[in-house]
């Protein structure tokens, strides 16, 4: 799911961490370092949040929406880095599913029958998909030094 705003990223956030981690706000805040929960409940509610705290607020609920949606708000692109694991089969495949529901979500989209807001997301989970194997062929370009214990 891609977040449409701000505030949308923050409820998605929190509720990947209420039903992933099973964290209440009240633990998002101690997990933070926060002394008053109602703070969080605050940036939710409005939909702002201090820069320094988005990172803390991410790795606690453990997703990454605020920072996907401020990159795609300004016309950016986030892409995972490549672990420079092997590419498995599953892997393909799994790019090749996310093409072909780009390209179906066009094919609809310019038929008037998908929005948007739907229709994006599916061209992004593709495009990332396409950025990531790009970077594990480049990776494979130059290989990392292996160390010797």
């Amino acid at each position: 799911m891609a977040p449409t705003s701000l505030r949308h990223a923050l409820e998605l956030c929190k509720e990947h961490g209420r039903e992933r981690r099973n964290l209440s706000v009240e633990r998002i805040a101690e997990r933070m370092g926060l002394t008053d929960h109602w703070t969080v409940y605050k940036w939710v509610q409005n939909g702002r949040i201090p820069a320094n705290m988005i990172r803390p607020f991410e790795e606690v609920c453990g997703v990454d929406f605020v920072t996907r949606w401020l990159a795609a708000s300004a016309g950016r692109l986030v892409i995972n880095i490549p672990t420079g694991r092997n590419v498995t089969p599953t892997d393909i495949a799994e790019l090749q599913a996310r093409l072909n529901d780009a390209v179906g979500s066009l094919l609809t989209f310019h038929a008037g029958q998908a929005g948007a807001t739907e229709t994006l997301a599916a061209v992004e989970q593709a495009m990332a998909g396409l950025a990531w194997h790009r970077g594990t062929v480049a990776k494979h370009l130059q290989p990392e030094l292996e160390f010797q214990s």
